[in-house]
């Protein structure tokens, strides 16, 4: 670009022409259709009568792409410009002669830009077809400047990012945990919700290849996750995506309460100073209206008995038993893809006329709702993994609790507490009797 710039300007010189102006577009082609904010301020410049000639390195320079000629031009001849230099030749764009000229290079110009587009596209499939790294300046989270090695340090992050997610905690409340922590991305700027979401749905930390968002096969580089537990992250985002936008989490035990009297759960309530959780009545919540805790004293209870519970031998037994289901889990993997791989077939023999609108949505019909009970089996059988990061941790997480975002509280309390149902006052003052927690199995 650089030596490029230099032989415009010593043109500029040769012919005695003061140069006013420069515009410079760094890495934009001119065939990629992408915005040219310097091009278009030139353009602007012409067409106010600021210039009366333009130099360009060489056509191709100027533009590849025959539409974008044409409006040059056109600009070109409404403001009265003629000269158009190169530094292999000279365009008057007020001849026929000339704009013939500048059309040819245009077109030859689109013509091999479109070219070696196609063999970019064909080198960039075959790369991903043998499990090849893709191009670009930036490396990957979890992985080295070569996009292969992992990078120990960050894959421990990768790992817990997957963990914690996977145990209801947000994109968002994860990168701002990160950020209070100083966890260094790989770029340097700091934690989004955008940045987690990008990692949890990357198909490489499952050592996997992708190619214009569809998987083509597996990697050269060795995984971070297995590829169980991707499938535990999209269907915790499939049913995120379902349930809608929520509000930020401000009670603990949110969804984790039942009433001691009608069963029914119990909500987050505030009045006065007072938080409060309560059975709602009336044709929303459907509840009986008589029950109402202390907030801060259930959370605090609850919480006790949660970290003391992870130290227990109760909770290795616990983990022995989510890992038997491991096997299951696999099995419901292979079934959630065979069904998947029969609703592509059917799309494929509608699309191609082989069966009718409505044979086709005979058959998708029961295959969808296999798939949405396989999903939920699925979104039940994730306990474990959260449970192989917390079992025997329960002090170190209570010196470290205050630090906590609550979605973080929250999830660790999720993956021990089934739920725990709470009795109706005998006084005034908090009983940790009424409180009966039931446990994860």
């Amino acid at each position: 670009m650089q030596r490029q710039l230099e032989d415009c300007r010593r043109l500029a010189a040769d012919r005695g022409w003061t140069v006013a102006d420069e515009y410079v577009d760094n890495d934009v082609s001119a065939y990629s259709g992408k915005r040219r904010p310097e091009y278009e301020r030139m353009l602007a410049d012409v067409r106010d009568g600021l210039r009366d000639a333009v130099i360009v390195y060489n056509m191709d320079r100027l533009t590849r792409r025959p539409i974008e000629l044409e409006e040059f031009t056109a600009v070109c001849e409404a403001a009265g410009l003629r000269q158009v230099v190169t530094a292999t030749s000279d365009v008057d764009l007020g001849t026929d002669d000339g704009l013939f000229m500048a059309r040819i290079t245009a077109a030859v110009a689109a013509k091999e830009s479109a070219r070696k587009s196609a063999r970019v596209r064909r080198k960039m499939q075959q790369n991903a077809e043998l499990g090849l790294p893709g191009g670009g300046a930036n490396r990957p989270y979890g992985y080295e400047a070569d996009k292969i090695t992992i990078n120990p340090a960050e894959a421990e992050i990768v790992r817990e990012i997957i963990a914690r997610y996977i145990a209801g905690e947000s994109a968002r409340a994860i990168a701002e945990d990160l950020k209070e922590r100083e966890v260094p991305t790989s770029t340097g700027v700091e934690w989004r919700s955008t940045t987690i979401r990008g990692i949890l749905l990357s198909p490489r930390i499952a050592g996997l290849r992708a190619h214009r968002g569809e998987i083509v096969g597996e990697a050269v580089w060795e995984p971070i996750i297995t590829v169980e537990q991707r499938q535990q992250v999209l269907n915790v985002n499939q049913q995120k995506q379902a349930a809608g936008r929520r509000a930020p989490r401000r009670y603990l035990l949110s969804g984790m309460l039942r009433c001691g009297k009608c069963g029914g759960k119990l909500f987050s309530a505030a009045r006065v100073n007072e938080r409060r959780y309560v059975c709602a009545s009336g044709p929303d919540h459907r509840g009986c209206g008589g029950i109402m805790v202390n907030a801060a004293r259930v959370e605090e209870w609850l919480t006790a008995a949660v970290l003391y519970r992870l130290d227990t031998p109760d909770m290795e037994a616990v983990l022995t038993g989510q890992h038997a289901q491991d096997d299951r889990y696999t099995d419901l993997v292979a079934q959630r893809e065979r069904l998947e791989s029969r609703m592509r077939e059917l799309a494929a023999m509608f699309s191609e006329g082989e069966i009718s609108r409505l044979e086709w949505k005979a058959a998708r019909d029961p295959l969808e709702a296999q798939l949405t009970g396989v999903d939920q089996q699925l979104s039940r059988l994730t306990t474990a993994t959260t449970l192989d990061r917390l079992v025997g941790q329960g002090e170190a997480l209570s010196a470290g609790w205050e630090q906590m975002t609550l979605e973080r509280q929250a999830a660790i309390i999720r993956a021990v507490l089934d739920y725990a149902t709470i009795l109706p006052a005998t006084g005034n003052r908090f009983d940790p009797g009424r409180v009966h927690p039931v446990w994860v199995l």
